[in-house]
């Protein structure tokens, strides 16, 4: 129900819409809080002054290719850019709502008015205006939750873009290391079929025990199942990129093959030690501070929706009639009315609203700060990783050179009898795991480098959501 106001209510209301007007400021932003300072070890063994498009920074053209492919194939940067299209028109729509509006109307009729009477046509074209005062902020509240939610948008598209980046550069990096094991087990399996072959002859000889060719043989047979299940792992990780980026396959082996089995060297970076600086280049965390915005744009617009609305209109229109012979030309217009709309029962729905409103702004802080405190955790296990990497990669390559060095020796001494067969195998097991385990630590390695880079916005900073980005650029 509402009761529309005239001129002689004017003074009665005015009180009422002046002590109104504070109901329906915004409430305050909670503040963002980030650590003083990172509690894991920095890098410090090299520098990089910008993060954009840090993937062109690696030693590689072929990746930065394959992350061109992918970003033009992603479905989620796809969805980002609609999301940005539509917020974009969402915020023109609202800024629009805050100005007048004007309509052209025109129309002829043809009638008799009473009995007796001639028949007479009227024609008329004219402009028709409307205009809803803004007294409360309502209006500007959902204006300024469109552009936040603009804002926000935009941001995402960029975190879209580092992120399918990520993924395809781990994904990258998964078959390069696949390939460089594949190496490892080609080498094992030729090793191991040489072992069998030379023991069935020393076996045939009589020099050595049908035990020790079957041992031979069951050892190179594992070692054919697992180079299998290794080329079978890297088929797998191909597909994936086949998937990620849309390529041929054939194609992309053919590509592929310039650089078999060797691991992406990425450019190292200088990390800031301030963990705040993380709010001004993670697009994921202004998104999540745009989403508070609006939200706080979205309750203060149900809050105005409990107040008085003001309206104004206006006509202006050419006429004309025909009628008995006789023609009238002449303007017509109209000013008003100047209406004023009070709401004074609606079962509750407005105060609903409200109540909706500041749970999703409640919702929207809370879930800001968990971004920001999940944005300093993932530069902090990158970091981590990055130092247990570090840490390990001397103990690793010792190792694997040991390892190997041991397997040499003791296959020499198997081949003279000084040693057994199950001593050869045992020390082929620990050279083969030595190896593995450091092909495995460089993944890791580079791997947490691209960690590092999306943890740190991949070279996003907010000053990029001043000005609307091309999604295509």
């Amino acid at each position: 129900m509402h009761l529309t106001f005239h001129r002689r209510a004017a003074p009665a209301l005015a009180a009422l819409l002046l002590g109104a007007c504070a109901a329906v400021e915004p409430p305050p932003a909670p503040a963002a809080v980030a650590p003083p300072q990172w509690s894991a070890p920095l890098p410090h063994d090299g520098r990089v002054a910008d993060l954009t498009r840090w993937w062109q920074q690696f030693d590689d053209p072929l990746l930065v290719q394959l992350i061109a492919a992918a970003q033009q194939e992603s479905p989620t940067l796809a969805a980002a850019a609609s999301r940005l299209a539509q917020s974009r028109a969402a915020g023109v729509a609202a800024g629009a709502a805050l100005l007048p509006t004007l309509e052209a109307t025109a129309g002829v009729t043809r009638a008799r008015s009473e009995l007796g009477a001639s028949v007479g046509t009227s024609r008329s074209a004219g402009l028709q205006a409307g205009w809803e005062l803004d007294l409360f902020g309502g209006g500007r509240a959902a204006r300024d939750a469109a552009q936040a939610r603009f804002e926000g948008a935009q941001a995402s598209w960029h975190a879209a873009r580092v992120s399918v980046a990520a993924e395809v550069a781990g994904r990258y990096l998964a078959l390069r290391a696949c390939e460089a094991q594949l190496v490892q087990s080609r080498a094992d399996a030729a090793s191991r079929a040489e072992s069998a072959r030379l023991t069935e002859l020393s076996a045939r000889a009589g020099f050595r025990a049908p035990a020790d060719a079957a041992l031979a043989r069951a050892s190179a047979a594992q070692g054919n199942a697992l180079l299998t299940a290794q080329q079978a792992q890297c088929d797998a990780e191909l597909k994936a990129l086949v998937a990620l980026t849309g390529d041929d396959e054939p194609g992309l082996r053919g590509r592929l093959a310039a650089r078999t089995a060797e691991l992406p060297r990425p450019a190292q970076i200088d990390v800031q030690a301030v963990p705040g600086a993380l709010l001004n280049q993670r697009p994921d965390l202004y998104a999540a501070g745009r989403d508070l915005v609006a939200a706080s744009g979205d309750l203060a617009q149900s809050r105005a929706a409990r107040l008085p609305r003001i309206t104004l209109a206006g006509t202006v229109a050419a006429a004309r009639l025909d009628a008995a012979g006789a023609q009238l030309d002449g303007r017509t217009w109209s000013v008003g009315p100047l209406a004023v709309t009070l709401p004074l029962f609606d079962g509750g729905t407005r105060r609903a609203n409200v109540d909706a409103a500041r749970t999703a702004y409640d919702a929207a802080a809370v879930a800001y700060r968990s971004q920001l405190r999940a944005a300093v955790r993932e530069v902090e296990e990158a970091l981590l990783q990055l130092k247990s990497t570090a840490t390990r990669a001397d103990d690793a390559s010792t190792a694997a050179e040991g390892y190997e060095l041991a397997f040499r020796a003791t296959e020499r001494r198997q081949q003279s009898g000084a040693a057994s067969l199950f001593e050869l195998e045992d020390a082929r097991r620990s050279a083969v795991q030595a190896r593995v385990a450091l092909i495995d630590l460089q993944r890791e390695r580079v791997a947490a480098w691209i960690a590092l880079y999306r943890a740190l916005g991949g070279g996003w900073s907010a000053a990029d959501a001043t000005a609307a980005q091309d999604p295509n650029r």
